[in-house]
């Protein structure tokens, strides 16, 4: 497996506004941020420490349409220098979280299968969704065995703090 998680022409330049939004229009193009048209986000982040933050497209240019089939893929990765955050950008009524779910699995699987990922001490991966349900909770034990599983911690919301 060849995949380049970290190739320049997947990802956009550095950025560190103190908020920005993550966007998916889904009309076949892939993901980016936003800073000024709040009604284009899916996710929010929060940068208060205004780090240089870099995003970079998974789906639809790490991972194309016509690769690896049958194998999910998240929308985006935000990384700092020891942060690295998975994202699944969703606009879609319940029941949407497991897909979420599994297509961050399925990332952090292609991730760690061709890159060594340790020095990143905060490892997450979020599920997003515009239309919010009223209550987004994560078994305890879904949280311990997912990050077991994978390293990662996950959450099912849309605000992304960079701490």
């Amino acid at each position: 497996m060849s995949l380049n998680f970290f190739q320049r022409k997947c990802q956009e330049p550095a950025i560190n506004h103190v908020v920005f939004g993550l966007c998916d229009d889904e009309n076949g193009g892939k993901a980016y941020t936003n800073t000024d048209d709040t009604s284009k986000w899916i996710a929010t982040v929060k940068n208060e420490s205004q780090k240089q933050v870099v995003f970079t497209a998974i789906d639809k240019c790490v991972l194309l349409d016509n690769e690896y089939e049958g194998r999910g893929r998240c929308d985006a990765m935000l990384t700092t220098i020891d942060e690295l955050y998975l994202v699944e950008l969703k606009n879609q009524s319940p029941p949407w979280q497991s897909h979420a779910i599994e297509q961050l699995a399925s990332t952090i699987q292609f991730l760690r299968d061709t890159h060594n990922i340790n020095a990143y001490k905060k490892r997450k991966a979020f599920a997003c969704n515009k239309k919010r349900d009223k209550f987004a909770v994560l078994d305890n034990e879904f949280n311990k065995s997912f990050f077991r599983a994978t390293t990662f911690r996950i959450d099912v919301q849309a605000e992304i703090v960079i701490v």
